[in-house]
């Protein structure tokens, strides 16, 4: 596997990374001992930030934040819908396909 697409493979890490905070954040409010949610939510902001510096060695700032961004924001769509039962309307799956195009489509455009 080549630099590049290493680089590649550091920003997904870092885009599920992204996932772990927010779904974190969101266990330490269902739980009487809030630390172990908090933990998770820590320590996956310091992974993501890791792995999202380690792939912007090749990629471009603004491709990189945008994937890193997108995938943690469509992976916590889908465990809020999963887990957390929050809605899955028409609207907000199109919107978040919307989301996943724009990632596939900027991994596409980078040469």
């Amino acid at each position: 596997m080549g630099v590049v697409e290493m680089d590649w493979l550091f920003l997904v890490i870092a885009g599920f990374c992204e996932i772990g905070w927010p779904l974190g954040l969101k266990m330490s409010q269902f739980s009487a001992n809030r630390i172990p949610g908090i933990a998770l939510a820590v320590l996956s902001m310091a992974a993501s930030g890791v792995f999202l510096w380690l792939a912007q060695k090749t990629i471009p700032i603004g491709t990189a934040y945008a994937v890193w961004t997108g995938i943690g924001a469509a992976g916590t769509f889908i465990i809020g819908v999963i887990i957390f039962r929050d809605s899955a309307d028409l609207l907000r799956v199109l919107s978040v396909l919307l989301i996943i195009a724009g990632v596939v489509g900027l991994k596409l455009a980078h040469r």
